[in-house]
Parts: structure tokens; C-alpha cells; sequence
């Protein structure tokens, strides 16, 4: 039974007939303006994504040549930019209104038409075109996982010009198993906790501090606020470009850390990596912000797709009580966790990091469902920083290499 899907893009350059090329161009054109045009009918009397649409659409369809499927795109587009905004908003941020600069398009279903001969056709403001992709010649191109594979779905895709040159985002899914409510009864689980300072800490102790990531942001921060004063036109397209720079480096930064999760999962011969459930992160990270709660959820995305190719699990856990459980004696009290950083149990006197802590109380609750087993035979074990930990208490350390 499938409980989501599993999201990859296939990115490929388009061949354009010069006669295609300025329709593609106005296309584009247009599309940013439908957005726009939604943000600014919205952005006053909007609380939430769905009211976009009805809000907006009538006056895209009026103000531009969008057709009807591709204004609707539109006010979605619109819709997700406006979220983020009333997320900060209900914090006590003044969020700036979100401006549609960059040269794209989104098409689904309804506007774009893959065939087998690796063409596709699409939608414009007048009529459809029909393009070529241009594939590599290779057959093992990465691209051909997903073309070829039948059990890849296709779904929202993005043009976009650059440097002159179209290239199609082609976005593909398929369902995930439901992997969430299997037990552990054999391998071994990383366990993952989340934090703001800590960015990720897994149950061997490995620390992905995040405050770089948030020295970085104060200084992007910064310089978006000189710019914002300074008010010139040269300012304004320094801005935008100061905006894509900032995204380049946050997602760069946390493919980085989830690539380091997946590969200490596998120097430790994990079989799952456990996360926290992000449904609620707010209220089991209160001092988190917009930011860290979209970051942590790219962060399990990215971490997720990258243990996949490796052949390992990613699941997430009701993370209840995990940081006020001591993960030597299980007392759970709010007096366990004295300070941010600092786990001190008030039973047994176990000190350790909070998040390290966690951590192991994270990948342990996965563990630990295994004994649900009628039969309790299983031999699933918890990844530490000396060796497993088994549900019975059970320690075995790494072997040495001699």
C-alpha cells in the first residue's frame, strides 16, 4: 500500500525551431505576469493557499493570454510563493511580497504531452508546439531511469530559458511503499534528531551543526536589507540575484549534510534511517521558524532519495517525549532537559547532549516496535557511536581492525 510518492527531476535541453522560439518566449512572459497578478490580487485578503484561485484567476485570464489550465497554474504558483509568507507572517514577520522575475513556466498533464519517441508537445498562448529532447547518447543517461521506467509517473514539469537555451524540468514520481509502519525486527537503524542549532545529530554522534547555515542567512539577510534602502533600479536586480544566490547555497548545503547521513548510515551497515514525524515539528521544536520547518522537511526529501539509491530505508517516528526520555533508563521528565543543550536525568544521572540524546531515542522507538512481533525473534539494533544497541539492552561494540 502506497502512503506518498517519491519526487525526481529529469533535467534536458530542448530543441527549439526558431519559429517556436518567440511563442515559447511570450509564453514565458505571460506566465510571470499570471503570477504576479495573482500575488497582488491575493496578498492582502488571502489566509490561505486554496483561496488564490478563486481570488485571482478571473483577473489572469482577463490581464493575459494564458489559457484557462495555465492560469490555474498560475494561482498555484502564486498560492505556494503567498504560504511562506503567511507563515512569517503569523510569527510577526513582515514578509515582502513575492515578485516573479525568473524566466519559467510550469506545465502538467492538461499543457504537456510526453510521447515515446521523446518529443513533447506544449501549450502555449496561441497554439501547441512540439519539441525534441535532447538526450544524451549514452543509454545509461540518467535521464532514461526515468523515461524508460514505466513505473515513473509524469508530473508537474517546469521550462525554463537560459542563456538562450530551453531546458525542460521533467518532474516524475512513484508511490512509496508504506514502509512507515514496518517494524525493525532485523538490521540496524541511524537514528536522526532535528534542531536549530544542531541542524541534524544522528544516534552515533555525528553533529551537523547548522550554525553556518544560519550565519549565512543573518548576512543574506543583511545585504537583502542594504539593497531594500538603497531602492535604484541596479539594487532591485541585485536583489533578485542575491535571492537565487541564497537558495543555491541553502540547498546546496543541505544536500551536503544528507549525503554525510547517508553515508555514515552506511559505514555503520544501517538498513533504516529514522527521522522524527515533521507533521509537528513546531511543537516539538518551538524555537524553529519558517525557515528551519521547510529546511528540515528538504533535509528528510533529500536524505530519503539519496538512502534510497543505496538501498537503505527512511522512515519517520512519533518523536513524543523523545527529548525529555533518557535513552539509558527511559524516565521521562521535563526537569531530565535542565538546558537547551544539556540532558541530565533526575533517575539515574545519565548526562549527555540533548540532541545526541534524542537521537537515540529516535532510531531506539523504531527499534523497539520489532517486540510488537508475536514472536519476538527479531534481532534489529540501534546505530551508536561504539556499537549496536539491541531492544533487550544488549550492547555490541564495532570490531576493531587490526
Amino acid at each position: 500500500m502506497a502512503e506518498g510518492y517519491e519526487h525526481r527531476t529529469a533535467i534536458t535541453r530542448l530543441q527549439v525551431d526558431d519559429g517556436d522560439q518567440q511563442l515559447l518566449e511570450e509564453t514565458v512572459n505571460n506566465w510571470r505576469q499570471g503570477c504576479q497578478i495573482a500575488v497582488n490580487e491575493a496578498w492582502d485578503s488571502c489566509d490561505g493557499k486554496r483561496e488564490v484561485q478563486s481570488l485571482a484567476y478571473d483577473e489572469v485570464r482577463s490581464r493575459t493570454s494564458l489559457g484557462s489550465q495555465h492560469a490555474i497554474l498560475a494561482t498555484h504558483q502564486a498560492a505556494t510563493a503567498i504560504s511562506s509568507c503567511l507563515e512569517q507572517r503569523r510569527t510577526g514577520k513582515n514578509p515582502t511580497k513575492p515578485e516573479f522575475t525568473a524566466p519559467t513556466v510550469k506545465y502538467d498533464a492538461r499543457t504537456m504531452t510526453l510521447f515515446d519517441d521523446y518529443s513533447v508537445s506544449l501549450s502555449t498562448i496561441k497554439n501547441r508546439v512540439r519539441c525534441d529532447l535532447s538526450l544524451p547518447e549514452d543509454p545509461d543517461g540518467y535521464q532514461f531511469e526515468y523515461l524508460a521506467d514505466k513505473d515513473w509517473e509524469l508530473t508537474e514539469s517546469t521550462l525554463t530559458i537560459r542563456d538562450g537555451k530551453f531546458f525542460l524540468h521533467l518532474g516524475f514520481r512513484q508511490p512509496t511503499t508504506s514502509c512507515g509502519q514496518s517494524t525493525a525486527e532485523n538490521g540496524t537503524v541511524l537514528g536522526v534528531d532535528l534542531g536549530v542549532e544542531n541542524l541534524a545529530v544522528t544516534s552515533t554522534a555525528r553533529f551537523f551543526s547548522g550554525k553556518e547555515l544560519n550565519h549565512e542567512r543573518r548576512e543574506f539577510e543583511k545585504r537583502r536589507g542594504e539593497l531594500q534602502q538603497t531602492g535604484t533600479r541596479s539594487a532591485h536586480r541585485t536583489l533578485k540575484q542575491v535571492a537565487e544566490r541564497e537558495k543555491r547555497y541553502v540547498r546546496d548545503y543541505l544536500h551536503r549534510i544528507s549525503k554525510q547521513v547517508v553515508d555514515e548510515a552506511r559505514q555503520c551497515d544501517c538498513t533504516t534511517i529514522v527521522f522524527e514525524d515533521l507533521s509537528d515539528i513546531r511543537e516539538s521544536i518551538p524555537e524553529a521558524d519558517w525557515f528551519h520547518i521547510w529546511a528540515f522537511r528538504r533535509l528528510f526529501e533529500y536524505t530519503r532519495y539519496k538512502a534510497k539509491e543505496n538501498g537503505i530505508k527512511t522512515v519517520q517516528i512519533d518523536p513524543t517525549h523523545t527529548s525529555q526520555k533518557c535513552s539509558e533508563c527511559d524516565h521521562v521528565a521535563r526537569t531530565n532537559r535542565p538546558r537547551r543543550n544539556h540532558f541530565h536525568c533526575e533517575r539515574c544521572g545519565t548526562q549527555a547532549n540533548a540532541d545526541y540524546n534524542a537521537a537515540k531515542n529516535i532510531g531506539l522507538r523504531f527499534v523497539r516496535r520489532g517486540q510488537q512481533s508475536s514472536r519476538r525473534t527479531g534481532t534489529g539494533q540501534c546505530a551508536l557511536k561504539s556499537g549496536t544497541l539491541a531492544p533487550d539492552g544488549t550492547f555490541s561494540p564495532y570490531p576493531t581492525n587490526s
